[in-house]
């Protein structure tokens, strides 16, 4: 019997990868970076059941905290958009609130650059209406809609939409997607007042990667879609 076509998974962080991996899962992690993803993207084939991407994302929605799980309805950047399958959303959606999560279904915005000023993140949510913003859901959804593929984004809220950065988030990251300590030292060392906002953003990120790991065990193997028709059979399995 042939195996099932993998899931195209695809994060930013290391962490994220560690976590999203499994039987069923092919995974693309590119550290942040919106125009590496995209050429590593462009060299793919197109042998995937459907794409989801998945990781922490910078609220936008003041209603939404840390750890909060929203499904994207849609994903929006620039001028496009790029809806989501909605049997798709149905069945994680179903998969999750079975598992006890609460979820938001809501746009999600596309950013190719780190928005760090909570004034940033104000703006978006006031000209795209989206609940939460990364930096790889805009070009999976994209990547997914010129290869024919279903396409799904599960993010989870790191930092609020009230909350502003210190400069070392947007320096934090090796090419891999693996913290970079040196450069965190560094940052530190030029704007010392940074440290005063490590704590909350060590409390938030702990929140935001414990409920990503339960969303990721709620799902199981294939993300929960390994086993499943993306035809006719999907919009009825709910």
């Amino acid at each position: 019997m042939t195996s099932p076509l993998p899931i195209l998974v695809v994060t930013g962080l290391t962490r994220e990868a560690r976590i999203a991996s499994g039987p069923g899962i092919a995974i693309v992690q590119t550290g942040g970076h919106p125009a590496r993803l995209r050429a590593v993207l462009k060299e793919r084939a197109s042998a995937y059941r459907a794409v989801v991407s998945f990781g922490i994302a910078g609220g936008l929605d003041p209603a939404l905290l840390p750890g909060n799980i929203v499904i994207a309805r849609e994903v929006v950047a620039g001028g496009e958009r790029w809806p989501s399958h909605p049997a798709v959303v149905r069945l994680l959606a179903h998969r999750l609130e079975n598992g006890g999560e609460r979820i938001t279904i809501a746009a999600i915005a596309g950013a190719d650059a780190p928005l760090l000023a909570a004034s940033d993140k104000g703006i978006l949510r006031a000209t795209k209406e989206a609940a939460v913003v990364d930096m790889e859901s805009h070009v999976a959804a994209g990547f997914a809609a010129t290869r024919g593929l279903p396409f799904a984004a599960i993010r989870v809220v790191c930092d609020p939409a009230g909350r502003t950065l210190p400069p070392l988030a947007a320096e934090a990251l090796r090419p891999d997607g693996s913290l970079d300590i040196a450069a965190i030292v560094g940052s530190l060392a030029r704007r010392p007042a940074q440290i005063a906002a490590l704590p909350r953003l060590a409390r938030d990120a702990s929140a935001a990667f414990a409920a990503l790991s339960r969303v990721r065990a709620a799902l199981g193997p294939g993300f929960g879609l390994g086993g499943l028709s993306f035809g006719e059979a999907l919009g009825d399995v709910l």
